[in-house]
């Protein structure tokens, strides 16, 4: 695979990875699809399980509008299929050569950001600087651990995500990964080509998957 093929791979990864730190939204489940309740596995139900607390304590803070309750932070864990990330690069024409990845994040919300996000006609809120790292399975040279960093900063409109730029910052990974990672995010860093995507994903958030969890954030 050559490296311009793999900066394409990594487009649509790191999308789903720095969505779960835009606004808390794990972009990447919508785009890879996620497994029927019953195919599972106990390691992904207790990952899922894991993240309400961080999902529902967010969703709070954009629908409730109470400045009780300090600034969000929690860290969330995700696990990818491979067969989750390859049907998410299909339109990129090219296979993912690895297998499944796990990446934690460290989300860092000030809830006042969010509460004028939801009640100002026009906030822009830049986000604190978030870590991720990720463990990528790989069959003949064993795990590689990745490592990157961005700072989003976001416009909203009357309650609504209009602009999007996740701004990535330094990179730590095997000179493989590394070389696909740094093409894709200098990109986006360049010419911002995932906005329309964070966009979407972030409304999403807001409004289809907080719904998911309204019992819990509306008491």
């Amino acid at each position: 695979m050559r490296k311009s093929q793999l900066g394409s791979v990594w487009l649509a990864l790191v999308i789903g990875v720095g969505g779960v730190g835009a606004m808390g939204a794990p972009a990447i489940a919508q785009q890879a699809g996620k497994p029927a309740l019953e195919e599972l596995t106990p390691e992904e139900i207790a990952e899922r399980e894991g993240r309400k607390a961080c999902k529902v304590a967010i969703c709070a803070a954009f629908h409730m509008k109470k400045a009780e309750g300090g600034d969000i932070s929690c860290s969330v864990l995700k696990t990818w299929r491979k067969e989750q990330l390859q049907k998410m690069i299909e339109r990129a024409k090219v296979s993912w050569p690895w297998g499944r990845v796990k990446c934690v994040a460290d989300i860092k919300l000030k809830r006042g950001d969010l509460i004028k996000a939801m009640t100002e006609a026009s906030y822009v809120t830049e986000l604190d600087k978030h870590q991720v790292n990720c463990e990528i399975e790989r069959e003949k040279d064993g795990p590689a651990k990745i490592s990157f960093a961005f700072a989003p900063k976001v416009t909203f409109a009357n309650g609504k995500a209009t602009k999007a730029a996740l701004n990535w910052g330094a990179i730590e990974a095997p000179t493989l990964v590394k070389g696909a990672m740094w093409t894709a995010t200098a990109t986006d860093n360049t010419f911002n080509v995932l906005q329309s995507t964070v966009v979407e994903d972030i409304n999403d958030f807001i409004g289809p998957k907080c719904d998911e969890v309204k019992d819990e954030w509306a008491k």
